[in-house]
């Protein structure tokens, strides 16, 4: 049994085992895990999701999104480059912008005016200089040190990502090969946003990262997926991770087993995948887009995204942590410029799949806020992870391993200092 290093004056994180596959339900609940969290992951060396390029295509245009529960501001200027800052302003705090998105020549905080420019700079302080020789700032206040904070930002294939750390890691290496790949293949022709959806859970960020993370579950919570043929553990397909096993790849081919075999697999595990029907078939229809017969495809990237592909429907979750036992998943549906009316109408209906009331993403917030509730008493207990076996942490070619859950514990035990000893990468 291993030791952690504990967070400022908490005990320290007992893990049953070195290999996490045995994860400590206090994690989820901790307030204070929570804060640190906050600091040493989404404001420490990570490269967080902030937006799509086409998004904020003109110059002054912006949008806000959060890292973490940091509430952050997204715009071009008028050079074209893309900047973002901490949507706080430097005087009282005050948040700069309320909006979802806009376009503007500079942004003012509504309650003393202050103003900063697109770069994130300190432009103008109303009655500087006082009234009739009265008040005023100091005569030596350098509005050039009076800045909101400022994220650095990288980007690919259209994905803006910014980070806080000057220590991050160069973009490319911190996604990593599998991702990298898929984004080439998702992101290779231009594309547009269809619609977005945001849905509050009421449970721990964390819980719903391991969801995203979790072949396992596919077929067994999600009924309409194995009545369907949507995702069954018959199925080819498997899952891959980047060096640091944060980042994940997870695809599953669709017409790669038989309704018989996938029918009498499911049934000998009790769940039923004869007693739907459709009233429209398009939701669950495929237009074959890519040669490799892929059709469920789930990358994440550590800590706040991740990208998915579900037949026809292409979308993008990031998440927005609030305390912790509540987070906001914003989700992105898009399409490519060059979709004729059918696939754009295609797409829209193929994506009841998904948001608050998909017919899939409503199971995972529900098992989310299960679990988050069942935990609350009983932290001194732990997750069972081990599916795909114990030890080392390494890829699968099979749909039946909860692997990159492990992984994505692996990669945030070391990040926040809670380690075990001697743990297994």
């Amino acid at each position: 049994m291993g030791n952690g290093t504990s967070l400022r004056n908490e005990p320290a994180i007992d893990w049953p085992r070195d290999d996490y596959s045995r994860v400590p339900f206090r994690l989820y609940h901790d307030p204070e895990i929570y804060e640190q969290e906050q600091q040493r992951i989404f404001r420490g060396p990570t490269w967080n999701y902030l937006g799509l390029d086409v998004e904020i295509p003109n110059p002054g245009d912006f949008q806000t999104t959060f890292v973490g529960d940091t509430p952050v501001v997204v715009n071009r200027d008028g050079d074209g480059r893309v900047h973002a800052f901490v949507n706080r302003c430097a005087h009282r705090g005050g948040m700069v912008r309320r909006e979802t998105r806009g376009n503007a020549t500079d942004h003012t905080c509504a309650y003393h005016r202050w103003c900063y420019d697109l770069q994130g700079n300190l432009m103008g302080v109303p009655f500087r200089r006082g009234v009739r020789g009265k008040g005023g700032l100091p005569d030596d206040f350098d509005i050039s040190q009076h800045c909101l904070r400022k994220l650095r930002v990288d980007s690919f294939k259209g994905l803006i990502f910014g980070t806080f750390s000057d220590e991050t890691e160069p973009l490319l290496d911190y996604l990593g090969e599998p991702a990298v790949a898929y984004f080439e293949r998702a992101f290779s022709r231009p594309i547009h946003v269809l619609g977005y959806t945001r849905q509050v859970i009421h449970g721990n960020w964390k819980l719903y990262w391991e969801n995203v993370k979790d072949h396992y579950h596919g077929s067994l919570l999600h009924e309409f997926q194995a009545v369907f043929g949507l995702s069954r553990h018959t199925q080819e397909g498997g899952s891959k991770m980047d060096r640091h096993h944060r980042n994940s790849h997870m695809y599953a081919i669709r017409d790669s087993d038989s309704d018989e075999e996938a029918h009498q697999a499911h049934q000998s595990e009790k769940v039923r995948d004869d007693h739907f029907a459709l009233l429209e078939p398009d939701v669950v229809k495929y237009y074959p887009e890519w040669d490799d017969g892929v059709t469920f495809n789930a990358v994440s990237i550590f800590p706040n995204s991740t990208y998915h592909q579900l037949q026809n429907t292409l979308f993008i979750r990031q998440y927005r942590t609030r305390s912790p036992d509540c987070f906001e998943v914003y989700a992105t549906t898009y399409g490519y410029d060059d979709d004729d009316e059918a696939m754009a109408r295609h797409r829209l209906i193929q994506s009841n799949q998904v948001g608050p009331g998909g017919l899939v993403s409503m199971d995972d917030g529900a098992a989310t806020e299960m679990i988050h509730r069942a935990t609350l008493r009983e932290q001194d207990a732990y997750a069972v992870i081990e599916m795909g076996g114990r030890g080392e942490i390494k890829d699968a070619d099979f749909k039946v391993n909860e692997m990159p859950i492990r992984g994505f514990w692996a990669g945030y035990a070391e990040m926040m200092g809670l380690a075990p000893e001697g743990a297994v990468r």
